[in-house]
């Protein structure tokens, strides 16, 4: 079983930063692929940036790209989403979402088997 605690999130002018962490809890925490996924109102769930089990490969939606920067530190049990430049159509509750043992970064929601409880990004123009 995996517990997945984000935190981080909050109210930001529109060109600002948020730097987003996830605290997970088990010691498999190093095989399995993390992930950052968000909502926002009325909006389907969508992959944002995942990052491989050992952190050398990452993956971004087309839409945050050269934005957003993910990592994970395997000693520490975190991933974290760096959020630069952050525009309005950036705000929604995210989640960070674990994959199960010895798994790869997949863009499908459907597909991660551990979600945390989700923080809320709110971004001002």
């Amino acid at each position: 079983q995996v517990q997945l605690v984000e935190s981080g999130g909050g109210l930001v002018q529109a060109g600002g930063s948020l730097r987003l962490s996830c605290a997970a809890s088990g010691r498999t925490f190093s095989s399995r692929a993390m992930g950052w996924f968000r909502q926002a109102p009325g909006k389907e769930r969508e992959f944002v940036a995942g990052i491989s089990r050992s952190g050398g490969n990452t993956y971004y939606a087309d839409s945050v790209k050269g934005r957003f920067t993910i990592s994970r530190d395997n000693a520490k049990n975190t991933v974290s989403l760096q959020m630069n430049s952050l525009k309005p159509e950036d705000a929604a509750v995210y989640y960070c979402a674990a994959r199960h043992d010895y798994s790869v970064v997949v863009l499908t929601g459907a597909a991660w088997e551990y979600w945390g409880q989700g923080t809320q990004v709110t971004v001002s123009s």
